[in-house]
């Protein structure tokens, strides 16, 4: 469905292999464009995994600045393997500025290991990474309608809380943890008690809230079929907190952290058949 010689498609399906999945039912004519901004969110996320001082983090996401500055200002763009197609894709489908200031913004939280206060801090944090991605994915597709966009921000915000409750282990073995100090206190533990990862019935019940959270987030009802390649992901997110749920909210068990395997590509396959209006 995609060139398997692509660049893109090879580095997005080896680490970011559900968004790499759900692009496949993107139009033959989108689908380098979508590949192409989730490869910019690559990125950016990663940011913090591949530099040693949160001052080299900042330069990295400030090069980033600079490029899309470059890209939105007319100018060339530069010699990267990233940000030509990049360009390509915000030119060709009019993709908005705006989005992409505020993603980069959000992520230089990651560069700051001050724990997130109160869920709604978390909240926040997720909606302007992945809700702005899935966002500007949806403009790819040609589907800009402002009530697509804003069901857009939520799943997006939903799916993230997602991905940040399957890191709790990796997190924690970096000495990070991004649960809320409010909501932990709340539930009777702390941060010493996510790092320690040793499975607690407290760190369970603060680990529900975060995942009602995630859930009540992402989209319920149908949607038009051009926009569901964009908010397909929320269909990996829900099989991802159920596998949760079955593990009594358990965030070291093995099943959580569980790759997608055949059985993702048939929830995505039934559920753009269920959910396309």
């Amino acid at each position: 469905m995609t060139s398997a010689s692509s660049t893109l498609a090879a580095t997005i399906r080896q680490y970011d292999r559900e968004r790499y999945l759900t692009a496949l039912f993107a139009p033959a004519d989108r689908r380098e464009d979508l590949l192409a901004l989730y490869a910019f969110n690559l990125e950016v996320a990663k940011t913090r995994e591949v530099v040693r001082e949160p001052m080299l983090g900042q330069i990295r996401l400030q090069w980033w600045r600079d490029a899309l500055d470059e890209i939105f200002g007319g100018r060339t763009a530069r010699r990267h393997e990233t940000v030509e197609p990049l360009a390509e894709a915000i030119r060709r489908r009019n993709l908005p500025h705006e989005p992409f200031e505020r993603l980069l913004l959000a992520r230089e939280r990651d560069l700051d290991d001050t724990p997130f206060a109160a869920l709604s801090e978390l909240e926040a944090y997720a909606e302007q990474t992945s809700g702005e991605l899935m966002a500007l994915a949806l403009v790819v597709l040609g589907a800009a309608d402002p009530t697509l966009q804003e069901i857009a921000r939520r799943t997006g915000r939903g799916y993230a809380l997602t991905g940040i409750l399957r890191a709790v282990p990796f997190h924690a073995r970096q000495h990070r943890c991004l649960l809320p100090s409010e909501l932990l206190a709340t539930h009777g533990t702390d941060r010493d008690g996510v790092l320690s990862m040793r499975a607690s019935p407290r760190l369970a019940a603060a680990v529900a809230e975060v995942a009602e959270a995630a859930e009540a987030a992402l989209w319920p009802a149908r949607v038009p079929a051009v926009a569901w390649p964009a908010l397909a992901p929320a269909i990996l997110a829900r099989r991802h907190l159920r596998r949760l749920k079955r593990a009594a909210h358990d965030v070291f068990a093995p099943s959580v952290a569980a790759e997608p395997g055949p059985g993702a590509i048939l929830a995505l396959i039934g559920g753009s058949i269920r959910r396309r209006a």
